[in-house]
């Protein structure tokens, strides 16, 4: 198979090759998403409510 570069691939081997890497990611970054402090928080109030 011939090495063909990153920005040359078509957008579904972009997609498939991306993916394909995902798999062996050790975390995911989903769950390692911080939260916007910018936006108002329900059970935060909640919490210092209870308390």
């Amino acid at each position: 198979m011939k090495f063909i570069p990153k920005s040359k691939l078509s957008k579904k081997a972009k997609k498939a090759l991306n993916a394909q890497s995902r798999i062996s990611w050790s975390i995911s970054p989903t769950t390692r998403k911080s939260k916007d402090k910018t936006k108002y928080d329900r059970k935060k109030v909640r919490i210092e409510d209870d308390s």
